[in-house]
Formats: C-alpha cells, sequence, structure tokens
C-alpha cells in the first residue's frame, strides 16, 4: 500500500554524521540501491567512512551475501561530499550527529538553505525531542524521526517517529522508503523514548530495584530472565555491553522528561557504578569483570532433591497451568481440587505463582512462590521464594519436583512480584499506557519490542497470555506494598481488566 510512497532508487540518499550509526545507514540505503552521499565536518572522515563501508562490502562478497558486481556498482553509488551544498539534489538527509539540540537545529537550518523544499529530512536521534529539533525549520512537516537501532545494517527494526508538526505524507514516505530498504519500521508519536527506550525501562529498572533490594545477585536475576524469562539477555549483562553510562544516561533522560514519574526512576546502584568508572565491556569492568581470563559468578543453583511422589492442583494454575502436564509426565501423581489456584506440596505446604505478595504475609502458612515463566515446557530454570519461617520440609518438596521437570532450581529473597513476574507487568503496563496516549499501536509496539531489543514476546502477547486481571492484580498487589505510584496500575490496564471481567460474566450467563 505504501510501496508507491517510497523515493525512488535513483534518488540520492545523504547522510550527515559519519560514525557508526550514520556509516551503517549509508551502507542500508546503499545496498538497496541509492546512490548514497556522506558529509562530516571533521576533515576526512567521510572519506574514511566511504573506505569503510567499501570494506564492509567487500567482507559481505566474502561471505556469499553479495556478488563481486553488487559490490562493485554499490561502490560506484557511493560518494563523500565536500561540502554541504553537494547534497542540493538529496531526496533524503539523515543526520546522525552528536546528541546536542542547538547542533542539530543548526545543522538543519543550514540544510533547510541547500535542499529542495521536497525532500525529506530525518534525525536518528535516540533522545532528543523530534518536535524541538524541528522547530528551527521554515517546513517543519517534512521532518521525521528515523531511529534506527546497532547496528543498522543487521537490526530490522526502525522507528520511524513523527513530531508535532510533521506531516502525515512525510512519515508515510519515511515508512515505505525504510520498509523498501528491507526494515521493519514501527510507527509513533514524538514522546520521550519512542516506542523501545521508553517501554524497555522496567527491565533494567525493576532488576536493579531487586539488586538494591538484595533480593537476588546480578548473575542470578540474569540467569532468571534468562533461563525462566525467555529473555535473550539479562538486564546487568545486556547494560554492561550497551555501557553503564549510556543506559543510565537513557533511563535518566526518559525519567527527567516525564517530569520525574516513579515508573521511570533511576537507579542509585547504577549511579554509583558509573561514578565508579566501571562501565561495562568497554572499560574491562561493570557488573561483570571482562579482564583476561575473568570468570564469570556462578547462579546459585539447589543440589538435588527428592521429588514428591503426589502433588493436588487446586483450580487452575492459569499461565502456569502447563505444569500439570510436565508433572504428569515426570511420574508424579496429580490430584484435581475445584477451589483455589494453587498445588499442594505432599508435607502440606502450598505452591504458589508469584502474585506480587510476599511469603511472610502468611504467618503460620507453608507458603512457597514460584516464578512467571515465558513457556513451563522450554524453561530451564525456575526462581523460589520463601520465608524465614517455611520449614526446609517444604522447600525441599518445591525444589523436587521442579528438578523432576528437568529445571535448574535457583532459591531468591522474599520479594513481592519475585523477578519475572514484576518485570513483565510493568512492560505491560507502560505498553498499555503508550497505547492509550496513542504514542503508537499496540501491534507496533510488540514488533518494536521483539525487533529492537530481541524479548521474547511483546507486552501485549504477555497480556493475552496472562490476562489483564492477572496483570491488574499484580500491579495492585505492588503497588500495596510499595506505595510511591510506580506500581500503580495505569487505567488503560484497569478497564481491560474490568472489559475481560465482564465479557467472561456475559459468556458465564448464557
Amino acid at each position: 500500500m505504501t510501496d508507491n510512497m517510497a523515493i525512488e532508487r535513483s534518488r540520492t540518499v545523504a547522510v550527515v554524521g559519519t560514525g557508526t550509526m550514520g556509516q551503517g545507514i549509508a551502507q542500508v540505503a546503499l545496498v538497496a540501491g541509492h546512490p548514497v552521499r556522506l558529509y562530516d565536518t571533521a576533515p576526512g572522515r567521510a572519506r574514511q567512512a566511504a573506505e569503510a563501508i567499501t570494506g564492509r562490502l567487500g567482507r559481505l562478497v566474502e561471505k556469499g551475501r553479495m556478488s563481486p558486481d553488487e559490490r562493485d556498482a554499490a561502490a560506484a553509488r557511493l560518494h563523500v561530499a565536500d561540502t554541504l551544498e553537494d547534497l542540493a539534489d538529496a531526496a533524503l538527509v539523515v543526520e546522525a550527529v552528536v546528541e546536542r539540540l542547538t547542533v542539530k537545529q543548526e545543522l538543519f537550518t543550514a540544510l533547510e538553505r541547500t535542499v529542495a523544499d521536497d525532500c525529506l529530512l530525518a534525525t536518528n536521534t535516540s533522545s532528543l525531542s523530534v518536535t524541538a529539533i524541528a522547530a528551527a525549520l521554515r517546513l517543519p512537516g517534512r521532518f521525521v524521526g528515523l531511529h534506527f537501532f546497532n547496528p543498522a545494517p543487521l537490526l530490522p527494526l526502525v522507528e520511524v517517529v513523527s513530531g508535532f508538526a510533521s506531516d502525515p505524507a512525510a512519515a508515510t514516505r519515511a515508512y515505505a522508503t525504510v520498509e523498501g530498504w528491507g526494515k521493519t519500521p514501527v510507527r509513533c508519536a514524538d514522546t520521550p523514548g519512542f516506542i523501545v527506550n521508553r517501554i524497555a525501562r522496567p527491565f533494567y529498572a525493576e532488576a536493579l530495584r531487586l539488586y538494591e533490594e538484595r533480593a537476588a545477585d546480578p548473575v542470578t536475576i540474569d540467569a532468571v530472565l534468562r533461563e525462566c524469562g525467555g529473555f535473550a539477555m539479562g538486564p546487568f549483562e545486556l547494560t554492561d555491553l550497551i555501557g553503564q553510562d549510556v543506559n543510565e544516561a537513557v533511563t535518566r533522560s526518559v525519567w527527567e522528561a516525564f517530569h520525574h514519574d516513579p515508573k521511570f526512576t533511576p537507579s542509585l546502584a547504577q549511579r554509583r557504578l558509573v561514578e565508579s568508572g566501571r562501565l561495562g565491556r568497554k572499560t574491562g569492568q561493570g557488573w561483570y569483570g571482562y579482564a583476561e581470563g575473568a570468570e564469570r559468578p556462578v547462579v546459585p543453583t539447589e543440589a538435588p532433591a527428592p521429588a514428591p511422589d503426589k502433588i493436588t492442583v487446586h483450580g487452575s494454575l492459569g499461565h502456569a497451568e502447563p505444569l500439570v502436564r510436565l508433572i504428569e509426565e515426570a511420574g508424579i501423581k496429580v490430584r484435581r481440587h475445584r477451589r483455589g489456584h494453587h498445588i499442594t506440596l505432599p508435607g502440606g505446604g502450598h505452591l504458589t505463582l508469584a502474585d506480587g505478595e510476599a511469603v511472610f504475609e502468611y504467618e503460620g502458612e507453608e507458603i512457597v512462590y514460584f516464578d512467571l515463566a515465558h513457556d513451563y515446557t522450554t524453561a530451564t530454570r525456575i526462581a523460589l521464594a520463601t520465608a524465614p519461617t517455611t520449614s526446609p520440609e517444604t522447600l525441599q518438596e518445591a525444589v523436587g519436583l521442579f528438578q523432576a521437570l528437568g529445571k535448574e532450581v535457583t532459591v531468591i529473597g522474599d520479594v513481592p512480584g519475585m523477578i519475572v513476574a514484576r518485570t513483565v507487568a510493568m512492560l505491560v503496563d507502560l505498553a498499555v499506557d503508550a497505547v492509550d496516549r496513542e504514542v503508537a499501536s499496540a501491534e507496533d509496539i510488540d514488533t518494536a519490542m521483539r525487533l529492537g531489543v530481541n524479548y521474547p514476546a511483546g507486552p501485549f502477547e504477555w497480556a493475552a497470555r496472562l490476562g489483564y486481571e492477572t496483570v491488574s492484580d499484580l500491579l495492585g498487589s505492588l503497588h500495596t506494598r510499595y506505595p510511591t505510584g510506580r506500581y500503580a496500575p495505569c487505567l488503560g490496564v484497569v478497564r481491560r481488566d474490568y472489559e475481560e471481567r465482564a465479557a467472561m460474566k456475559g459468556q458465564d450467563s448464557r
């Protein structure tokens, strides 16, 4: 539908700023068939970038991803611009310079004096307001954000950001163009963090909060989110890769842009790490050490325990219902009971899916919480939580049960919501709020989170599996225990919870 809106392959694409991101964007446009011009204010930088891009095209030939003829044709389309005036015939100019508002505004003001009025202007900013950058322009309607992810030639996602003054036709043209380049674009309104950097904050923030609460150490939290939650990387190893200073700066920027909303509050622990100069892989030390010979800490894992010979399942376990089949397949006798939402162990202890409450609240009861998993069938690790009063026998029965299902078991501190459940509930909350504020569609948010940060499922996919009643109840319980506003469910989650309940009542009355 948008194909005929795309910029023609014969038209020139200009890239201003030839660092890593600028080079990546230029390579994408070049491989797609456009003539590409590179410009940089630093003398010789654009020529060096052109040579680097040509070298990468050669490596694509070596890997069989491009023919020698295609490489030669692409190299012939790549040109260096000595001045901004050399970009006069560009149909699209993408900027990837330093993240300073005045620098970007001055650049685009100068570009407007050079390019034609129908030239599409785009910024690759990840942290600044697209609206603010465009404010200095004579024709702000043709200005959009094209937020590529690094490395641009490899990662498919592009956030197409419409500023307050952006013309819808300009956003559609940008969308169609990057789609034609083989990318997966998503539409987004100009809001702090756009989609990915806004919605992803709880993935880092809840892990840091759990660490500050001494629920678990970084290696444990990472392992649980990977091996139980299904995430490709844990937040501590991921922020070490990104750079602690970079990740903390994005968090602080979003928090400040949202007027210090408690849902985006930065972490003091991460601030101290940055202040100490432990920025991650690039400095050789972050949450983990990266010096030669450094060893990753071992994930605390429970020793083997005997499996119970029978259990009782009370009511439905909801998202954890697949556990029943796994238990039966493990040869453990399962008895069903109508009421409740838990498993009773042989000794009388209750095994309950994390619900936002803490074990210590059940005084006199033998309770063991287990964490949410993306897929209980494929999860390789399960986290458990107990209170000091929980008997060793009850814990051993719970450990033995999950070990019989082929899972590694880790016991964490008694914190409401545990690790995965708390994180996922917050991701859903921010995603729903973004949709209701018309930042982006639910489909685009799910696409962005799967492709941009490699989540196992988008927030709305999680919500569909769990149900909004579960998400709302979990957040409500967390809000009761942490009454700062951080965990208060947004109105959209509460509304969807009511709608789901009403729909279920309507079905029951038929």
